[in-house]
């Protein structure tokens, strides 16, 4: 029935029945972009590490239209997957996720302190281990039980899937692989506390997905050589100028591409015009199997 053909009829008829007629109506529906909130450390957060540096988080935003996503970066310089939880700041987060947001989750850089002796906890550090173990420690004259690395992230990613949100638990970018004078890379024990967390949540068919995101920044530092990558760490191994954050945050998109998560899908580039000289190829394991 067209919409002439509807006002017609309603006008027909008496005022109380044609009080049906919006529910005949077409709807008028206005999509709003989605955001993709981002928790992690001084790798990704605004200004970096300081002194000129920045976090790769700040160039996420030129992947994605912001008719369609916009990026909403909280990650937060100097803190640990144990610090963002202590400090409320997930769940912070979470009170301004809506449903059908995306949530990518990177730390690592900041985990690896010891919890004992107490006197010498940063509050950074997270409890060994990949399972359920507990670290019962005192930071800040409070006690404090302290999870493992995978239950941190697994505590936060259902916290934002119960609002609706799907997550991407990230790898941590690499320390300067040139630092000793010739390439060397591999992935830390946090890379597969990361890809464990995924699994064990369910994975994509939970919303949740994997993205090897160091071995992607690892690649791209690879191919860029030692001058570009040692130009690009100025102030220590661990902190990004903004040129290479630039390229690290492109490796993140290639690692979406290069997957099956659907944030992928918004992307504004397509696969073949990310890979390239720069930024390497699809990794093998991330383009076959789900992440």
């Amino acid at each position: 029935m067209s919409l002439t053909t509807l006002l017609a009829v309603a006008l027909s008829l008496p005022l109380a029945a044609s009080s049906v007629l919006p529910s005949l109506l077409p709807r008028q529906t206005s999509s709003s972009p989605i955001t993709i909130h981002l928790c992690g450390d001084s790798t990704m957060a605004p200004g970096g590490g300081h002194n000129g540096t920045e976090g790769w988080g700040q160039y996420l935003q030129y992947s994605f239209s912001p008719s369609v996503a916009i990026v909403n970066n909280s990650a937060f310089a100097g803190r640990s997957a144990r610090s963002f939880t202590r400090e409320a700041r997930f769940a912070n987060v979470a009170s301004s996720v809506k449903e059908g947001d995306w949530v990518v989750i990177e730390f690592g850089h900041n985990d690896g302190g010891a919890v004992y002796p107490a006197s010498g906890d940063n509050g950074r550090g997270d409890c060994p281990g990949a399972g359920n173990e507990t670290c019962p420690t005192v930071y800040a004259n409070a006690t404090e039980i302290v999870q493992t690395y995978p239950t941190y992230l697994k505590a936060a990613a259902q916290l934002f899937i119960s609002k609706g949100a799907k997550v991407i638990l990230s790898t941590p970018t690499p320390s300067n692989p040139w630092e000793s004078g010739n390439f060397s890379w591999s992935p830390d024990r946090f890379a597969y506390y990361s890809s464990l967390a995924a699994t064990e949540l369910g994975g994509p068919s939970a919303g949740v997905y994997h993205v090897p995101h160091g071995e992607y920044s690892a690649q791209a530092e690879h191919l860029l050589g030692k001058t570009i990558v040692d130009t690009n760490f100025r102030i220590d191994h661990t902190h990004t100028d903004p040129y290479l954050a630039d390229v690290v945050a492109q490796s993140f998109v290639l690692g979406l591409k290069c997957g099956t998560s659907g944030l992928g899908g918004l992307v504004m580039n397509a696969t073949a015009r990310i890979e390239g000289a720069v930024l390497g190829t699809c990794i093998l394991a991330n383009a076959t199997l789900p992440i």
